[in-house]
């Protein structure tokens, strides 16, 4: 690409001059200046938040930011901010970060928030922030919670170590727990890679293109950029014929994982993985990134990133199996399911008198990894069909109560051994805002050929945090052995929602929350 000037500015107080060659500020802080602390979440659609900066102390998204935009600015990121220490202790102290991928764009523009006045009991000012942020693991109201704590000149000690085994328990993969992991620290595959790595992005005919920069790996690949479309969400499968007390159709749904997947390698090495902090809810065990980049490596003979996309993680990553069922009062019936290996006996498991029956279904590659796939469907039909809400027993044993009502959401849990109950309340909360999501407002449109449509990350449907109703979590310790709480809060936050809106034959509901 032609290079028509050059470009001063300022990072972080450092004088930079980069070539202008058309590319975003995103791509020139992370691959040009050395600059990971912004996240690239769905570059170039400027959804996400997670790359959000200061130009000049006002919060801007990096990503569709052309660098000439910028010229002769102040940019301040995440690494830069003066008072970065002092909101990675509050959103540590109130479980406001898991993977850590979103909280470092969300604390800037906090930031300028708190900067242009916001005091700490100003919370629907921090929700109409929030607007320009997704975050899937925490829920938001631990973010809420964050803000509030800021002012505290004193923030309570942890056992980070237990903290982190309860994170792993939550996650199902090793999950830092600090301060640090708030500012973006946690270790993502794609911040360590070297400079001078190649970069790999899928080529749209099932292999790869492979450029020195972003950039040109995406104009070899001809990228399209992800679209929103009109189409509406559609049930690929049938409710089964048959007099039932209650029947439920679920559509494709998107893990909606932030962090897109990405892996590096050099040659003869071992690839990094792309759960380097996170376990993505199960979406990324199928991921060919890390493959890729041995290959890769070992073919160029150099070190070689890989990335997908939001739009590749969209098209390739797996989904929840969709459903269509009939249940009776007795908890006999008959669940449709899309075919998926081991998803017939998790719910057979769980409800020993559903029949199922697996049907291959046109669409995106499902996955029985994804959270509680399976057995949350079959605890979801069967308070339905009985019409009460009896606490749910995941197949690990914990034990979850949720009750949904005007005031929000009330869950009780038993997860063994707390080990830290601000990660245990973190990942219930969050669980519970999913669950929330998935009855009422998530899916995505796939057409007749099983080619997903909704490409964007505002498109999913994942609640916002002014659609997200207060939820609140009791802990019971009962002194065993320490288990994933969850996946239980899920199912039983769900089956709680579903019965609240009067077991609409459908997800998404469609119905406020708020």
């Amino acid at each position: 690409m032609a290079v028509d000037s050059q470009v001063n500015f300022t990072v972080d107080g450092r004088d930079v001059v980069v070539d202008d060659d058309g590319s975003s500020l995103l791509e020139v802080l992370r691959d040009r200046v050395g600059v990971r602390g912004a996240k690239d979440g769905c570059s170039p659609q400027g959804q996400c938040g997670c790359c959000t900066v200061l130009v000049d102390g006002a919060p801007r998204v990096a990503c569709v930011t052309p660098i000439k935009r910028v010229a002769g600015r102040a940019i301040t990121t995440i690494d830069g901010l003066a008072t970065a220490d002092r909101w990675a202790g509050a959103f540590c102290a109130s479980g406001a970060s898991q993977c850590g991928f979103c909280t470092p764009g969300i604390i800037v523009r906090l930031d300028a928030l708190r900067a242009g006045g916001a005091a700490e009991g100003d919370v629907d000012k921090v929700e109409r922030a929030l607007l320009a942020h997704l975050c899937r693991c925490t829920g938001w109201r631990t973010i809420l919670d964050a803000w509030q704590s800021f002012a505290l000149a004193e923030l309570p000690e942890r056992d980070f170590d237990a903290a982190a085994r309860r994170a792993e328990l939550e996650g199902g993969v090793p999950q830092h727990v600090g301060p640090e992991v708030s500012l973006g620290r946690g270790g993502f595959a794609d911040d360590s890679a070297p400079v001078d790595a190649l970069v790999a992005v899928p080529d749209g005919a099932g292999g790869w293109a492979v450029g020195e920069t972003l950039d040109e790996a995406r104009r070899t690949s001809a990228k399209t950029q992800g679209r929103r479309t009109t189409v509406d969400v559609r049930h690929p499968l049938d409710v089964p014929a048959g007099d039932w007390a209650v029947t439920l159709q679920t559509a494709w749904v998107e893990p909606a994982y932030l962090e897109t997947d990405a892996s590096w390698c050099v040659p003869g090495g071992e690839p990094s993985t792309p759960l380097a902090n996170g376990g993505a809810f199960g979406g990324k065990v199928g991921s060919p990134v890390m493959a890729a980049a041995r290959e890769l490596a070992n073919r160029h003979g150099r070190a070689v990133r890989v990335l997908l996309s939001r739009e590749d993680t969209v098209r390739l990553g797996a989904k929840r199996p969709p459903i269509a069922a009939g249940v009776q009062r007795d908890g006999s019936g008959m669940v449709r399911v899309a075919r998926t290996p081991g998803i017939a006996q998790a719910i057979a498991g769980y409800a020993p008198a559903l029949t199922v029956e697996e049907v291959d279904v046109s669409g995106p590659p499902t996955s029985m990894a994804l959270r509680a796939a399976g057995w949350a469907e079959a605890a979801v039909l069967l308070a339905g069909a009985r019409g009460d809400l009896a606490p749910v027993t995941a197949p690990n044993g914990a034990v979850a109560e949720a009750l949904v009502d005007d005031r929000g959401v009330r869950v009780r849990v038993s997860a063994g051994d707390p080990l830290d109950e601000v990660v245990l309340r973190s990942f219930c909360v969050g669980a519970a805002h999913m669950a929330l999501g998935w009855v009422s407002s998530e899916g995505i449109a796939v057409d007749d050929s099983g080619e997903p449509l909704d490409l964007t990350i505002r498109s999913f449907g994942v609640l916002r945090a002014v659609d997200t109703p207060p939820i609140t979590v009791e802990i019971d310790d009962d002194g065993s052995t320490p288990r994933n709480g969850s996946d239980a809060v899920f199912a039983a936050v769900a089956a709680a929602t579903w019965v609240a809106q009067g077991c609409p034959p459908s997800f998404p509901s469609r119905r406020s929350l708020r």
